[in-house]
């Protein structure tokens, strides 16, 4: 895989996860036999979003399926949790909206967020250049802009997905580089001339961070904290550099059918994706931080209205509907209107976030296993469509 949403190596297999968590055929097989489902939420909601219950009960029960899932819909100030199966394999615990979970790729909108703060303040122009900022990096890279790097039209190739990045991965998985060392796994030639097409990658914004690091001189940690996570009081919400994940926790799973699914909660550091996929968070900070963050709650208008000028271009994994990019946001048309947001896979975790314009209807959604069209294919369609039931149930009255 290649991105962050796909997270970092290419799929580790099955073995190789086993291995690294020193699990026997034995105790596997015990983990078959222990396997619960709890109960969905909300079974007897009606309209729309009554479909919700029954699809998310049904994604659990695959054997191909999560062990959990977890979906946050919010009218105004009236939420709705829908959940089906389990955040412990083997054991019986739902999922809650205080539990944390790796956001994957939706942590790009967080470094959108600082980035856009920054233009409000004018520390930060969208037609400031890599070059300016960051002249050490290559030359190729140096007429880029910021805007271009929000947008995924940088033509920057993806450092993620250079095997040797893969393999580095694999054997310090502890043991993070730098940012700059990261981006060092990507070649300097251009995929093509920045701005005439689309192309998603996980340079972008690890790049993105940095110029915030340069044009501020403080860490880019402290100006998520200073100028998105203090002002929304998401108190839940952070970017490590390690592994760890804060408790109370959602448990994080490789699958490998008919075998049982492989914790891999805490396999790798947040580092290795940093601002591009490193950020913590649990479902109610996630709801809180989409809604702020597409109504513009840290920005000017006008700085709103370029980010919201989209060009073709889909999130990874895809959101529902009809997926186009702006900057560091998505928009997704589907069948039952109109929202903005992000995706993000891991190994261990997929996620969807978005909002209304408005930001006043909002659906968010984690599940505690990678499902993507490209790893596990066969399941991906009955989470796509949890995706747009979520999107209906939001913006349903």
């Amino acid at each position: 895989m290649s991105n962050f949403c796909q997270f970092p190596w290419s799929r580790p297999s099955a073995g190789w996860a086993r291995s690294a968590l020193n699990m026997t055929t034995a105790a596997l097989a015990l983990l078959i036999a222990l396997a619960t489902g709890i109960p969905v939420d909300a079974a007897t909601e009606t309209g729309t979003g009554g479909a919700l219950p029954a699809a998310l009960q049904a994604l659990v029960t695959r054997s191909d399926g999560p062990p959990g899932i977890i979906v946050v819909v919010q009218h105004d100030d009236t939420q709705t949790v829908y959940r089906a199966g389990t955040s412990v394999f083997g054991q019986t615990v739902p999922l809650e909206t205080t539990d944390h979970i790796r956001v994957a790729s939706v942590a790009k909108a967080y470094s959108g967020a600082v980035a856009l703060s920054l233009v409000k303040d004018h520390l930060l122009s969208l037609r400031d250049t890599v070059g300016k900022w960051l002249p050490t990096l290559p030359a190729e890279w140096h007429g880029v802009t910021v805007a271009e790097l929000l947008q995924h039209s940088s033509g920057i190739r993806d450092f993620s997905a250079n095997p040797e990045f893969g393999k580095a991965v694999k054997e310090n998985p502890d043991d993070p580089p730098s940012p700059e060392a990261l981006l060092a796994y990507a070649k300097p030639d251009l995929i093509f001339t920045p701005g005439t097409d689309y192309h998603y990658s996980n340079s972008d914004n690890i790049i993105v961070a940095l110029i915030i690091q340069a044009a501020t001189g403080q860490s880019y940690e402290g100006e998520l904290q200073s100028r998105i996570l203090g002002p929304l009081k998401l108190d839940q919400t952070s970017l490590p550099l390690g592994s760890a994940i804060p408790p109370p926790l959602i448990s994080g799973y490789d699958l490998d059918p008919p075998n049982a699914p492989n914790d891999v909660t805490t396999l790798f550091a947040a580092g290795w994706s940093w601002a591009s996929g490193g950020v913590i968070a649990t479902p109610q900070d996630l709801t809180s931080f989409i809604r702020a963050y597409v109504s513009g709650a840290e920005t000017s208008k006008a700085v709103r209205k370029m980010q919201f000028t989209f060009r073709p271009g889909r999130s990874e994994p895809p959101g529902p509907g009809t997926n186009s990019a702006g900057l560091a946001v998505f928009r997704y048309r589907t069948s039952c209107g109109t929202v903005y947001g992000h995706t993000g896979n891991t190994l261990g975790y997929t996620n969807f976030a978005a909002a209304s314009g408005d930001g006043t209807r909002s659906v968010t959604v984690q599940i505690n296993a990678q499902i993507t069209q490209k790893i596990n294919e066969a399941a991906w369609p009955a989470l796509h469509r949890i995706y747009e039931l979520g999107v209906c149930a939001a913006l349903s009255d």
